[in-house]
């Protein structure tokens, strides 16, 4: 029997969280977290909570008055967050960003960004052989998606990571805010020479989701070794995955990073470390 076959009734007691954002309704986290409430039978409830950006302090003030554990935070109010929470995690900060906010019992609002950890442990679990500290990272883009995989690749060890964006200035500008020198900003579109001898390509540009313009890149000078990965996961397979998998490199797509950034906050809501299964990316990804 899969979870949205399963009925609960919410009682007195039933914890609650959910997802802000304006909009919402493309949200897929309502789905994905309503699947674990109802695979480990917890009595709580995570909901759609659109909230235009001028209400948005007050209606954080007001979720956390109504009793609510926590919620996540979307676009375009991710940035807005950070100085309503009175203690921020040391990632949040270094990202610039909160996705996750937790309601303390003594009122304070924790904020944190998981999507670093999303990214890390979506690769960690479909190659569980990757060693980011062995190779050069190429990285592109320069918006917030990337600030979070920049953040998470430092903390891992990475020795080089190579950052290419179609408007130079921003990435130049995102290197000296990381103020790490082992970012190195390079030419858009990427020459072989910034993929000689790299381990992992990312992609967190908009660019070959549906609906964006394609990324249009070539992997000549690429090692066959180097896993590449798209943070984008509609359409699942973009242009990049099915280029790197046609000359034998390994590939992850995107949806893991969804799956695995939401674990941290269930934890704190719900009280279990949530399972990224195959199981679960088949419901996240069907029709209602």
């Amino acid at each position: 029997m899969t979870p949205h076959h399963t009925y609960r009734t919410l009682t007195g007691t039933s914890r609650l969280a959910g997802v802000m954002g304006w909009p919402v309704s493309h949200s897929k986290s309502p789905r994905l977290h309503g699947y674990w409430l109802a695979k480990y039978g917890i009595d709580g409830c995570y909901m759609p909570l659109p909230v235009e950006p001028k209400n948005f302090q007050a209606a954080l003030i007001s979720l956390r008055d109504l009793g609510f554990s926590g919620v996540n935070v979307t676009i375009p109010q991710k940035e807005m967050a950070m100085p309503q929470c009175d203690e921020l995690s040391d990632r949040a900060r270094r990202i610039g960003a909160v996705n996750t906010v937790t309601f303390a019992k003594d009122g304070r609002l924790l904020g944190d960004n998981t999507d670093g950890f999303g990214f890390i442990e979506n690769l960690r679990q479909v190659a569980p052989e990757i060693a980011f500290a062995s190779g050069p990272a190429v990285v592109l883009g320069a918006g917030g998606a990337c600030r979070a995989v920049l953040v998470a690749l430092l903390d891992e060890g990475s020795p080089e990571i190579r950052l290419a964006n179609r408007t130079r200035k921003r990435a130049e500008d995102l290197a000296a805010e990381m103020n790490d020198p082992r970012i190195k900003v390079v030419d858009w579109p990427l020459s072989p020479d910034a993929l000689d001898g790299a381990s992992l390509v990312v992609n967190t540009t908009s660019l070959g989701m549906v609906g964006q313009p394609a990324l249009e890149i070539d992997l000549a000078g690429l090692p066959q070794t180097a896993l590449v990965t798209d943070i984008v996961y509609a359409p699942l397979m973009t242009d990049l995955l099915a280029q790197a998998r046609e000359r034998g490199n390994p590939i992850v797509d995107g949806l893991g990073m969804l799956l695995h950034q939401a674990r941290p906050g269930f934890h704190r809501w719900f009280g279990i470390d949530p399972e990224v299964t195959q199981e679960l990316r088949d419901f996240v990804l069907s029709p209602y």
